[in-house]
């Protein structure tokens, strides 16, 4: 309470900063606890709890297509979702056309997540785009880096693709994989850490 409190009180030009918090993580910036912007990071949140309460709880194609266009404030063109999908920060991500994200999948955004055209997300997927200082005395501080899915990806069940990866256009991730590298286009990858398993004859 005495932290809503302190962020209610501080100067416009403090509130002005304050709304940079998103930007800095999506720069690299780490933020620590202590970070004067903290309380409005955790505002962000609960807000967005709220909205992916009500699409988790939706039967309606449409209206989960609404509220996931509200939570990333981003207008979706023909993406599919079977929920439950779980997010922490809607606005860092962006989805393009004809996506398919099937079950359970996990999106922490705030290192900023890029889905292209014609992707497809298998169950239980994970792309983490946050991480925290190696270094025992900044453990708890936050950094981020963006992930982006290039065009017709295929991510296959219960992968976890890590900050700062980029999976290239046509690639497929096969399934349990952890992906901590940039993945090619056209090839397939496998395992833990993810390796190149064979490359995909192109059209």
């Amino acid at each position: 309470m005495k932290k809503r409190i302190l962020c209610l009180t501080l100067k416009q030009s403090d509130l002005n900063y304050k709304e940079n918090i998103f930007s800095r993580l999506q720069n690299g910036e780490t933020v620590l606890p202590d970070d004067p912007e903290m309380p409005h990071l955790i505002e962000a949140f609960y807000e967005i709890k709220n909205k992916l309460n009500q699409l988790n709880n939706s039967s309606d194609p449409h209206e989960i297509s609404e509220l996931l266009s509200e939570i990333t404030e981003k207008k979706l063109e023909n993406v599919t979702v079977f929920t439950p999908l779980y997010l922490n920060y809607g606005k860092g991500i962006t989805i393009g056309k004809n996506v398919f994200i099937n079950f359970d999948c996990t999106f922490l955004s705030l290192g900023g997540i890029t889905i292209e055209d014609d992707v497809l997300i298998g169950p239980k997927v994970s792309l983490i785009t946050e991480n925290h200082p190696l270094e025992p005395q900044h453990r708890k501080g936050l950094t981020g880096k963006s992930i982006v899915i290039k065009k017709n990806a295929w991510i296959g069940a219960n992968v976890t693709i890590l900050p700062g990866v980029t999976v290239g256009e046509n690639a497929v991730v096969a399934a349990g994989a952890v992906v901590s590298k940039d993945v090619p286009e056209n090839t397939i990858v496998g395992g833990i850490p993810a390796k190149i398993i064979k490359t995909i004859d192109s059209v």
